[in-house]
């Protein structure tokens, strides 16, 4: 089965791009305009938002999705367990995910570092497989629209076009 992987205890100067199992404790500076978008999967309407969030170490963007939004508050504080960092737009940001938890705590936080903003460097974004997808098999399409490792049409050749007779 799974291994369940032990949790990172970390401070949000110390976050960087594809951590996972990530914990940190924090204090919500600010909370953007709530936005709706269409899902590309199935085009369902989702709710997003970011809130800038702090620790003494520094601060990041938190994206924060449909029911998640309305649990936090503006001058709270916060603890994330099992969450994630990604690269939007190459900026860094931290995010809940599926299987995030988030919950709201008595910490004090004296003084947060509003200087060291983590979310502001841009990253180099991870680049694309030419065969589609980070690393993946399919979707390097042939002259014929098919794909010649099974990404299109179901099989490892090409696809032969179709007899006009």
């Amino acid at each position: 089965m799974y291994e369940t992987q032990e949790s990172i205890e970390s401070k949000i100067g110390d976050l960087k791009p594809g951590m996972r199992n990530v914990s940190v404790d924090f204090k919500v500076l600010e909370i953007g305009e709530k936005r709706e978008v269409t899902s590309r999967y199935d085009s369902s309407s989702h709710s997003v938002t970011e809130a800038k969030i702090a620790d003494e170490t520094g601060n990041v963007l938190l994206t924060l999705w449909d029911q998640t939004i309305d649990e936090v508050e503006a001058e709270k504080t916060y603890r994330l367990e099992n969450g994630y960092t990604n690269l939007f737009k190459g900026h860094l940001r931290l995010n809940v995910g599926r299987y995030g938890k988030l919950e709201s705590i008595e910490k004090e936080f004296e003084d947060v570092d509003t200087e060291n903003d983590i979310s502001a460097p841009e990253h180099e974004q991870p680049r694309r497989s030419r065969r589609g997808g980070y690393g993946s098999y399919g979707g390097d399409r042939d002259r014929y629209g098919g794909s010649s490792y099974g990404g299109g049409r179901g099989s490892y050749g090409k696809r032969r076009p179709r007899s006009r007779y």
